[in-house]
């Protein structure tokens, strides 16, 4: 649940544990539990995942299917049961879909209905309604279905499918996963090949997953443009799902067993899709000791148990290339730098300006609190590392400012744990938000 406004924040202090040891697992991954639910309830038979993300967003959609005629329960062992309808089976739902704040919810389940002969209404809190639809609309009414919409594109919204659909070529405007998602979803019930065109490449969990179940798909790359093309009307076949840990949430676990002395710690079952694992990579290139054990792949994703040990980190320039693949991560990157032997330099970081914070100036403010050194410029960080000498921390009465931001809680919590006097952060109320477990976790590694 988010922090209410109203409740009086709790500030904390993360202090040095000594070593931190054992075995945990982190949350499950938010946009492939979407996904499990969506495309189960598409598969004849029954789907079983475990793992799966129990947030409000991922709720939002089971809800929805079950609407439209799935059937969707969670048993008492924290497995989901889901028993779909078939591709092109969907219900008229009785009542308007309430996607709450899911913008992945609403746009995927968009493509869904477009290709069935029914007619939903999405409805969303404040805070949704004022997200752009119009982006999926477009593609969507080209292939036949109407839209009434409210002013500016957004929700409420009132999507009437047609069926048969017209399958269409469409070359992706603005890179996003959610508007190539829900073309691809839309060709499932759609005779003939429907056809997206990615520009520029985005997180691929849908193509993964759409093979997983069986579709005919495929993607080739040409003239630095990735080609997917899907061939409906598809099977898709009940499949066992086990939703892998995210890797944004392993990420503080990674960087905090690096940086603390002694520490050897295994995370269990995490994700490590390439759209998403870019810290990883950068970290070994610093030096980091983070194995891979029992690599494998579920449900078309890659998968392993990260095996991870304290290591002396040396400083980099990181590719500015590879920022896609870790734009949330580069918060707890920032604390790995600092204590790293020389200079990091961090470029092509504008993104992070426009976040749940201003994360380059909200962590540039706490890593001064903290007693890193550095620089801050228009689009990244140069930080210059302690050489593995644990961060001062903040002095008495001084705090951390979170901006009611959950990853800079957690990275300024990462950085207490490297650092003499401990770090003090206002607020830790915002890191419920997104891992309501986080404390505990880390916790139970320092015994």
């Amino acid at each position: 649940m988010s922090a209410s406004p109203d409740s009086p924040p709790q500030p904390r202090r993360f202090s040095p544990p000594g070593a931190l040891s054992g075995t945990i697992r982190v949350p499950g991954d938010k946009s492939i539990s979407h996904r499990s639910l969506m495309l189960g309830a598409l598969a004849v038979g029954e789907t079983r995942v475990t793992g799966l993300l129990e947030g409000e967003d991922v709720l939002a959609t089971a809800a929805a299917m079950r609407q439209m005629g799935a059937t969707i329960t969670r048993e008492d062992d924290g497995t989901w049961s889901i028993h779909g309808v078939g591709v092109g089976g969907l219900l008229q739902p009785a009542a308007p879909l309430d996607m709450g704040n899911s913008g992945t919810s609403t746009r995927l389940l968009m493509g869904l209905v477009a290709s069935h002969a029914i007619t939903a209404t999405f409805v969303g809190d404040a805070s949704l309604s004022k997200r752009p639809m119009r982006r999926v609309i477009d593609p969507l009414s080209q292939i036949g279905a109407e839209f009434e919409a409210s002013e500016g594109g957004t929700l409420p919204l009132t999507l009437r499918g047609i069926s048969p659909a017209v399958p269409i070529t469409y070359r992706l405007p603005v890179a996003s996963a959610q508007v190539k998602s829900a073309v691809l979803l839309a060709g499932l019930n759609t005779a003939g090949t429907t056809t997206v065109i990615e520009p520029v490449p985005t997180r691929d969990h849908s193509e993964r997953m759409l093979k997983g179940f069986g579709a005919d798909l495929s993607v080739e790359e040409k003239d630095g443009e990735r080609i997917i093309t899907l061939k409906g009307e598809a099977e898709l076949k009940p499949q066992t799902i086990t939703v892998p840990g995210d890797p944004s949430s392993a990420a503080f676990f990674v960087v905090a067993a690096l940086l603390v002395p002694g520490s050897d710690v295994l995370i269990e079952n995490v994700g490590l899709n390439p759209t998403r694992a870019g810290l990883f990579g950068v970290l070994r290139q610093m030096g980091g000791s983070i194995e891979e054990v029992n690599a494998r792949e579920v449900g078309g994703e890659p998968v392993a148990d990260l095996r991870v040990r304290h290591s002396m980190l040396r400083g980099i320039a990181v590719d500015p290339a590879v920022a896609p693949s870790m734009i949330d991560e580069f918060p707890v990157l920032f604390v790995a730098a600092a204590l790293a032997e020389g200079t990091t330099t961090t470029t092509g970081l504008d993104e992070l300006r426009v976040k749940e914070s201003d994360r380059l100036t909200a962590m540039a403010e706490a890593l001064t609190l903290a007693g890193a050194k550095f620089e801050e410029h228009e689009d990244g960080l140069t930080i210059h590392g302690t050489g593995g000498d644990p961060l001062p921390g903040t002095g008495e009465g001084a705090a951390v400012v979170s901006h009611l931001d959950h990853r800079i809680a957690m990275s300024m919590a990462v950085a207490g744990l490297a650092s003499r006097n401990g770090v003090e952060i206002d607020d830790v109320r915002p890191i419920a938000t997104s891992f309501p477990n986080f404390i505990a976790l880390m916790e139970s590694l320092a015994g």
